[in-house]
């Protein structure tokens, strides 16, 4: 079983999980970071060092005339001088490209598992959390949670530099050496009060900016309506105090590290006078040499910027570990779909049972259950079509959703030729069964691949294409389009009629020669001869595929082999269009109510057609 992402233990304890974790996870690249800082932190400290020898042993001896200076010592230390700067420039390159190409890779890790993991839970996982919540945690709850990874090798690495220098200001002077580290665990307790006054303002500061991708993902998604009832301004407004929240919020936490900047920046240099101050007693009391002094305090010097990074890294980690903490929420999500190994080879329609089937969902606010499905019970014959009643809230969505595995049920199964839905492999799941809704999505490409669903070269012949175009009453229009099957859509299939788009989105179904296909009002936007002639291509599908359809007109109930009426979550009765009609007085009723409502939408569509004549 795949351990579980959530961070557990105190905020030390946690931070270094997070960090281990994200070391194991390219620790190729971060190894070569960590090696190029330490080189770095290494030639650094001997730079200073060599430049005191060769001070000593050249450049005094060659002002004073010493004729032991030859052209052998100078090459010999400029080829020193070169040597370090060359080492300098490996361990730049080290900790600087390679640690970026690493953060990169972690977050593309990160990234991909949050999005896989959206696309194994169901839907009664993604009704409870908005679209711009999910788009906040694969995008800046990532970025938030690698980037402490940025300057973490250089921190790791400078930890040589820092042992070298440490071993030099305690070998010049042992006093002057410990007052010089001091520094040290001066910046661990300055941190633990950091990050306990940080780590609420980070969490607020990525809530909303979750809540702002949010609002502004409702705003586009909704345009249609925005623009067409006058709410340019309501909408604009609620981004706006949206947008002031997360500026105020991250002002906040600005301000907390416009203090604590500053306080890691200065306990070098406070350090520095600390041994200056120190050094220049000990010299007076001849204690210790001027040379001592100016070795200790140079070397602090030198590891100033190494030890900034350190601060770095301990100022990142409370937004790392907000950041983490949100993307553990998903990828710890235990309600997964998960599939079988079961192959299904048969080629001819499909039998589907569905046996005391039980689905319910709970108020997230009050806790309250309600039964939708309430031990449903169905076996629908291979190669019929089925139309499916009901009245609102009957139950019928939520059957299509748990048929096409889109959810799973509480209690019950659901059987495909005797097998078990949840025990199929999720490639043949895909290949047996198709789902066409009535709010259908095309994506902002050709035709063809919104058809095929398939990189270029893969997939379903142009001759399969137009066979499935043909059976949806589309190979007509399609063929007369300038481009064909490469003509672009545009976002969401803008270009097409909303009829137009419902048939293609059902070749896209029917080119995979599905044996079960479920048309949920997926012909609500064509005109009933359209709709009639889809029905009875479908029966040609795969030699004639099992087909249920959601409908709420009088001729597609009618054309159906058999209808299935439900009502509040079970089956209340069953048979052909006219035995219904002649037993149930809840189907006539229900009929009625569908008649007198396609009467109001031709009306209303009357009325805008006659409207615009009159205008013109």
């Amino acid at each position: 079983m795949e351990a579980r992402a959530e961070l557990t233990g105190g905020s030390i304890a946690r931070s270094l999980k997070l960090l281990g974790r994200g070391l194991r996870d390219v620790p190729g690249l971060f190894s070569i970071g960590i090696l190029g800082s330490a080189i770095y932190g290494a030639a650094t400290v001997a730079s200073g060092w060599l430049l005191g020898r060769i001070t000593d042993s050249v450049v005094e001896p060659a002002l004073a005339g010493d004729d032991l200076v030859t052209a052998r010592n100078v090459w010999l230390a400029g080829g020193a001088l070169a040597l370090v700067a060359l080492m300098t420039a490996v361990g730049v390159v080290g900790r600087r490209a390679v640690t970026g190409a690493a953060v990169f890779h972690l977050q593309a890790k990160h990234r991909k598992k949050v999005t896989r993991q959206y696309t194994g839970l169901p839907l009664s996982w993604h009704r409870r959390h908005p679209t711009g919540q999910l788009l906040s945690n694969a995008s800046s709850d990532v970025e938030a949670a690698t980037h402490v990874f940025n300057p973490l090798p250089f921190a790791l690495g400078v930890l040589v530099m820092l042992f070298i220098a440490g071993w030099a200001m305690l070998a010049a002077d042992v006093v002057l050496g410990l007052t010089g580290l001091i520094v040290l665990p001066g910046i661990l307790v300055a941190n633990t009060f950091y990050r306990r006054y940080m780590s609420p303002l980070v969490t607020r500061a990525q809530h909303l900016r979750a809540e702002v991708a949010d609002v502004a993902h409702e705003s586009f998604d909704g345009a249609l309506v925005v623009k067409s009832l006058g709410l340019e301004q309501r909408e604009a407004n609620r981004f706006e105090e949206s947008a002031h929240r997360l500026r105020d919020a991250n002002i906040g936490v600005g301000r907390a590290r416009a203090v604590f900047d500053p306080v890691m920046d200065s306990m070098p240099t406070l350090a520095t006078l600390l041994v200056l101050a120190v050094g220049t007693a000990r010299v007076a009391s001849g204690a210790a040499g001027v040379g001592d002094v100016v070795t200790a305090s140079f070397l602090l010097t030198l590891v100033a910027f190494p030890i900034r990074s350190i601060g770095f890294v301990l100022g990142e980690l409370p937004r790392a570990l907000v950041g983490w903490t949100r993307i553990a929420r998903v990828m710890d999500a235990r309600d997964s779909l998960a599939s079988g190994d079961t192959e299904l080879r048969a080629s001819d329609a499909a039998r589907i049972e569905v046996n005391d089937l039980h689905y319910g969902y709970s108020d997230p606010s009050t806790g309250e259950r309600t039964e939708i499905l309430r031990g449903l019970d169905l076996d629908i014959e291979p190669g019929k079509t089925i139309a499916l009643v009901g009245a609102t809230g009957s139950g019928k969505s939520t059957l299509v959703n748990l048929l096409v595995r889109l959810d799973a049920p509480d209690t019950g199964e659901i059987l495909v030729d005797g097998v078990d839905l949840q025990e199929l492999s999720a490639t043949s799941r895909t290949e047996q069964l198709a789902l066409v809704s009535q709010e259908t999505f095309l994506f902002d490409d050709t035709l063809r691949d919104n058809i095929t669903m398939t990189d270029e070269g893969e997939g379903p012949s142009d001759e399969s294409v137009w066979d499935a175009l043909e059976v949806a009453q589309a190979s007509g229009f399609v063929s007369r389009l300038s481009q064909g099957l490469d003509t672009h859509v545009g976002e969401r299939g803008a270009s097409l009629s909303g009829g137009q788009r419902q048939r293609i989105a059902i070749a896209r179904a029917l080119v995979r020669a599905p044996r079960f296909m479920i048309l949920d009002d997926a012909t609500s936007a064509v005109d009933p001869e359209v709709e009639r002639a889809i029905l009875t291509g479908l029966r040609s599908v795969n030699g004639g595929a099992t087909v249920i359809v959601i409908a709420y007109r009088m001729a597609t109930i009618a054309a159906a082999d058999e209808v299935i009426h439900l009502d509040k979550g079970r089956v209340v009765s069953r048979g052909t269009h006219a035995e219904l009609l002649a037993h149930d007085a809840s189907y006539r009723s229900l009929l009625t109510a569908y008649e007198r409502d396609t009467q109001n939408r031709q009306d209303e569509a009357s009325a805008v057609t006659s409207g615009e004549r009159g205008w013109r």
